[in-house]
């Protein structure tokens, strides 16, 4: 696996040390810790070393479950690729790129308006197709909104928040960033507490 020139992208033991776990096609899972995290695939440090070509499961401490394919093997360990295609490689994606941006000190925040925390927080979210899920909003400014869901849509998904049209814009920790198709007026802000933290 060849380690991505921006280092923003890619996350080595010397910046932080994740823990994690694999399962093999026998079932047997076995523990190991992350040498370098990008978003194309992974380094293992481990001792039970498997052949190339095999499918794995792996559970990244902060990221979860990823699919992978075993690589070549290393001096302490073997590389991943990760499976998933299209969509759901997409989001994968997403998901590590904030991570890393998270991990490796890009902490800045992408809203430009002054964030407000609102006094209800339960709204719900309808997607293109028309489903409805029940959703908090963790904090709410003029252009968008920070959201805690259960779903993750795909960057770029058109939806409805409440009766605030937006996209998603980025993934947060437990849920979606949604920039407003139309920045608000104060007049159509929800009842807000107050800055949000």
């Amino acid at each position: 696996m060849r380690a991505t020139e921006n280092s923003a992208q890619t996350l080595s033991s010397e910046n932080r040390v994740l823990t994690a776990r694999y399962m093999l096609p026998d079932q047997s899972e076995h523990a190991c810790q992350v040498k370098e995290l990008t978003l194309d695939g992974a380094s293992f440090v481990a001792d039970t070393i498997p052949q190339p070509g095999q499918a794995v499961i792996a559970y990244i401490e902060e990221l979860g479950r990823i699919e992978a394919v075993t690589g070549d093997a290393t001096e302490d360990g073997f590389v991943v690729l990760y499976a998933l295609q299209g969509a759901r490689l997409e989001r994968l994606k997403q998901r590590i790129g904030f991570f890393l941006q998270r991990a490796t000190g890009d902490r800045s925040d992408q809203r430009r308006h002054a964030r407000y925390e609102p006094v209800d927080k339960s709204l719900q979210m309808t997607l293109p197709d028309g489903r409805v899920y029940n959703c908090e909003v963790i904090d709410i400014s003029t252009s968008g909104a920070g959201v805690k869901t259960d779903i993750m849509p795909s960057i770029g998904t058109q939806l409805m928040l409440g009766k605030m049209r937006g996209r998603v814009v980025r993934y947060l920790d437990d849920g979606i960033a949604i920039e407003f198709v139309k920045q608000l007026d104060q007049t159509q802000m929800p009842a807000v507490r107050g800055f949000a933290a």
